[in-house]
């Protein structure tokens, strides 16, 4: 097995970053706090790196196909520690790296096409595609390896490199991941850099960046979007979201509830396109609560290495408390909690998954993003009301709609003001599909075909026809 230090890699400093796992709230190891000064080698290098890489697409794509099976190959020890800096199951550790591998093979398998445009003048005009260049790739910490794959899969199958920063939380799984890489891809292809701020404001600005991408909040987004205008490098950006589920009046409870728990409370909540409001008829809104505070008084929560975990803590300490405030003051505004509200006793991030009812509509849990096992039912009158309140925030990440006849539960998704919406069940995603938002959800799309040409720039020829042709 490859260490996090294989491969050419920026000569680490004195500087160390603690790493902490959040089931103990203990520092178990540490990795190098990169200084921003150190990146003018590292995007150097990546340029000169990408000169060769971007001039042979069969070599990329069997390139791509070897690290999907480098990554399967070293999947035991990728989601142990993954699990031990996230906090999350180590089943979903596993699900997290199968995603890795199979996005490599994906990307792998797709090429640009050339298109010929016919306008009736007596030129050949062909579109190409050419890559952009050296790519920086900067990830949050909820899904550290799948948000990193989601980026540098289908910016090095267009022929880019990248310059891969993860969040300063959890970054061993991803220096373990980039050492698995170094074995199968050219030198300097791909570059893992850890460290504190401004080492990410640094890269989204250095002048040989050509394309930034972002996944994390909306603050951050926006300062990273202004970083990158310094160099005018495309910018994508994806950010926060308030995925609202509308429950019809013909729902039947019990038969979604399991499906409408885990949309919301799957990775303790910490998931951009998770569940983090409902909406349900007034009729129906007792036994919605009650079926779900059920689920959450019920749900096993520990540590992610324990076996019969469902549920593990919260990543950091700054988002429990972030988690704790935000719920305190919704129930000092007069919200009640019907399961949890509260951090749970013992070492480590543990919050107790929570389900609020009587909440005020404009409160902060409802028209923000709590990122942690919160989860705030309302009622609603009529169907016209639910959806003003769905499209209600600045969010526009993705959306549900839940009912027994899915024709009018697809007729009701469409006035949903969101990238994506789904028919009886939540954020569930295909390798093929674009992923986008609308408003303060993002910038630009990821996924699928879409991801790729994200990556590239369009390269036209216009060659003169020949006499009589």
């Amino acid at each position: 097995m490859p260490t996090p230090e294989a491969g050419r890699a920026p000569q680490d400093r004195a500087a160390r970053l603690a790493v902490v796992d959040p089931a103990t709230g203990e520092t178990f190891d540490e990795a190098p706090d990169q200084q921003p000064d150190e990146l003018d080698d590292v995007v150097d290098r990546a340029r000169r790196a990408w000169t060769g890489w971007r001039t042979d697409p069969a070599a990329r794509a069997t390139g791509l196909r070897a690290a999907a099976d480098a990554v399967e190959a070293a999947g035991d020890d990728l989601a142990a520690l993954l699990t031990r800096e996230q906090g999350k199951p180590l089943a979903e550790s596993f699900m997290e790296v199968a995603r890795t591998a199979a996005r490599l093979r994906y990307f792998a398998g797709l090429t640009p096409g050339t298109r010929r445009i016919d306008d009736g003048r007596p030129v050949h005009s062909e579109i190409r595609w050419r890559p952009l260049g050296p790519v920086a790739a900067i990830v949050p910490w909820n899904f550290p390896l799948q948000l990193a794959a989601a980026k540098f899969a289908p910016a090095l199958a267009a022929g880019n490199t990248v310059v891969l920063k993860p969040s300063p939380y959890t970054p061993l799984a991803t220096r373990l991941l980039g050492a698995v890489l170094s074995t199968v891809l050219p030198e300097d292809v791909l570059t893992v850099v850890t460290g504190r701020e401004p080492l990410g404001a640094r890269l989204a600005s250095h002048p040989g960046i050509r394309h930034v991408t972002f996944t994390g909040s909306v603050p951050t987004g926006r300062a990273v979007a202004g970083a990158a205008t310094a160099s005018l490098a495309r910018v994508t950006l994806e950010l926060g979201g308030n995925d609202a589920a509308v429950l019809l009046d013909d729902v039947d409870v019990d038969r979604i509830a399991d499906r409408l728990f885990w949309a919301a409370f799957r990775n303790c909540g910490q998931v951009c396109m998770a569940v983090k409001r409902v909406y349900a008829p007034a009729r129906l809104h007792a036994e919605v609560v009650e079926a779900l505070a059920h689920r959450a008084k019920t749900v096993v929560v520990g540590s992610g290495l324990d076996p019969d975990t469902r549920l593990g803590p919260v990543n950091n300490a700054p988002q429990l408390a972030r988690v704790e405030q935000i719920t305190h003051r919704a129930l000092a505004a007069g919200a009640r909690a019907a399961a949890g509200g509260h951090r749970l006793d013992g070492p480590g991030y543990f919050f107790a998954p929570t389900i609020l009812t009587d909440v005020p509509p404009g409160h902060p849990v409802v028209t923000g993003e709590q990122f942690g096992p919160v989860l705030p039912v309302l009622p609603y009158r009529n169907i016209d009301e639910a959806i003003d309140a769905a499209n209600g925030t600045d969010f526009g990440l993705g959306g549900s709609v839940w009912g027994a006849d899915p024709d009018r539960a697809a007729a009701t998704a469409d006035r949903l003001e969101c990238g994506t919406a789904w028919i009886n069940h939540h954020a569930e995603l295909s390798l093929a599909q674009p992923f986008a938002g609308i408003k303060d959800s993002g910038v630009g799309v990821a996924g699928g075909p879409w991801g790729l040409y994200g990556n590239l720039r369009p390269f036209v020829v216009h060659r003169p026809m020949e006499e009589g042709r």
